[in-house]
């Protein structure tokens, strides 16, 4: 189970490593419409939660210390805001529908709070690497013998 969390973590660094691309590519998209942040919307809603479940769950299995346990847990709550700081930020609109001052500063959040989860992933994913058993002694390591084609 201690492989499984660390692998689970891992992807769950690369969903959120993905949601920056994403997020690049809908605002480079020209022109923006409504679907321009789709990719974004689906990893951020669906996989990246998916994943931080499973984090949490193979965390439990793992037998991880509870503060590990916590600390995967951190993301979904994090995710969670994420959700409610885009909202607000898509609401603080003036009646054309533009943005404004204090959306955007909502928006720059939203970015900020990403950064906080990817640095919270990146801490669960080492304390999970730590946590996972040693390879066999020997089993990586290719010997080859003097005279032998590599």
């Amino acid at each position: 189970m201690r492989k499984a969390f660390v692998i689970v973590t891992a992807l769950l660094l690369a969903a959120f490593a993905l949601q920056f691309v994403f997020a690049a590519v809908g605002a480079f998209t020209k022109p923006a419409g409504d679907d321009a942040y789709a990719l974004h919307s689906v990893t951020g809603m669906a996989v990246i939660p998916v994943l931080t479940l499973l984090t949490i769950l193979f965390a439990v299995l793992a037998k991880a210390p509870g503060r590990l346990v916590g600390l995967a847990v951190l993301p979904l709550g994090l995710v969670v805001v994420q959700a409610l700081i885009a909202g607000l930020a898509s609401g603080a609109t003036d009646a054309a529908g533009a943005s404004t001052p204090f959306g955007l500063t909502i928006a720059g959040l939203h970015a900020l709070n990403g950064i906080i989860a990817v640095h919270v992933v990146v801490g669960v994913h080492q304390a999970a690497r730590k946590l996972a058993p040693p390879a066999p002694a020997g089993a990586a390591r290719v010997t080859v013998r003097e005279g032998e084609p590599a």
